[in-house]
């Protein structure tokens, strides 16, 4: 199970990718298949030949395809503890044994009868494999690049849009008219405030425990009680969350900040969010619904923005594996959220 790493400001190392995600396995089969593609059109004397040029070319390539990534997924762990250009050396001499083994034991279907150059053949198949491999690493090395400088720019949106002029405003004036009648209250306002802040600032993790981000919405949710007083209600149904999952951190917070903003703040009666988490399968479930104006069931541009920033850094670290959804009607605005569940390393 992964546990919580540092994304620093720096650019990450390079790293092979992760051949137990399912949207590294996909990409693979797509760009494999599209390399096949090309390669029997390039082979092929007409439209009449392409059928026959296909099968040939994935009688060989299926077997090797599949057996390199039901390999590469249980050497998962061993290829994350070595260096970069050792785990690529490993990953190009994998598909080179089984792309020789392969062809050795299959006999008449790759090796016809009185056929001559089959040495020639083993040599061309394993310098595809190669090439095909190659490709593969240089673009997922590339899209890591990329998306590490997007991760980046990620993380300073997520500060920037966390540290809000007016929520600070806010808080402060509303710890100043308790100050002196409620000092104790004031105190603890104080401290919640800084340790949100201070959460804010820190050096952002890929992934943090869920009960840490649980007790920071809860602080929020007590800042903005203390300004809203009894308009604002938080349920939260939490009794089905294990205690070691791990999800991104900041955003539970967002969240919550958007439905009192957008939501419960416009209400003169006020209103109740629901916070529902809980483990299904191999998922964690993230649901956060409240009751909104009438004039707010088209997402308000400050909803987008969040929910962008939440799906940036959600495709970021699961790809396909997480996924979200909003749903906004007459007189409510719900999110629910899906990602893998991941476990704490244990101590």
């Amino acid at each position: 199970m992964n546990k919580a790493r540092s994304i620093k400001q720096n650019a990450l190392p390079d790293a092979l990718p992760n051949f137990r995600n399912l949207g590294v396995t996909l990409r693979i089969l797509l760009i494999s298949n599209g390399l096949a593609l090309l390669q029997a059109l390039l082979q092929a004397n007409g439209w009449a030949d392409m059928p026959l040029r296909m099968m040939q070319i994935y009688t060989l390539l299926t077997p090797i395809l599949l057996s390199s990534l039901l390999l590469l997924w249980a050497m998962q762990p061993w290829l994350n503890r070595i260096a970069y250009w050792h785990g690529a050396l490993a990953v190009n001499a994998l598909v080179i044994m089984l792309t020789l083994f392969i062809y050795y034991f299959g006999g008449e279907l790759y090796r016809p009868p009185g056929r001559a150059d089959a040495w020639f053949d083993a040599v061309r198949y394993t310098l595809l494999s190669i090439m095909v491999s190659t490709i593969l690493l240089i673009y997922f090395r590339w899209r890591s690049r990329v998306l590490s400088r997007a991760l980046h720019e990620a993380r300073l949106q997520v500060l920037r849009a966390r540290i809000r002029p007016h929520f600070l405003f806010n808080t402060i004036n509303a710890v100043l008219s308790v100050v002196r009648a409620q000092p104790r209250q004031a105190e603890t306002a104080l401290q919640d405030m800084s340790d949100l802040f201070r959460m804010a600032m820190a050096d952002t993790q890929d992934l943090v425990p869920l009960r840490q981000e649980i007790e920071l919405g809860r602080q929020y949710i007590a800042l903005e009680q203390l300004r809203m007083g009894e308009r604002l209600f938080v349920e939260w149904q939490i009794q089905d969350v294990p205690d070691d999952a791990l999800i991104p951190p900041l955003l539970l917070q967002p969240l919550l900040e958007n439905a009192v903003y957008h939501g419960i703040e416009p209400l003169p009666q006020g209103g109740s969010i629901t916070v529902a988490l809980h483990r299904s399968g191999d998922e964690l479930r993230i649901k956060v619904e409240n009751p909104c104006p009438a004039r707010a069931a088209v997402p308000h541009s400050g909803n987008r923005m969040a929910l962008q920033n939440i799906r940036e850094r959600l495709e970021l670290l699961f790809d396909v594996e997480a996924r979200y959804q909003v749903e906004s009607g007459k007189n409510f605005y719900r999110v629910e959220i899906t990602l893998p569940y991941m476990k704490e390393k244990a101590v």
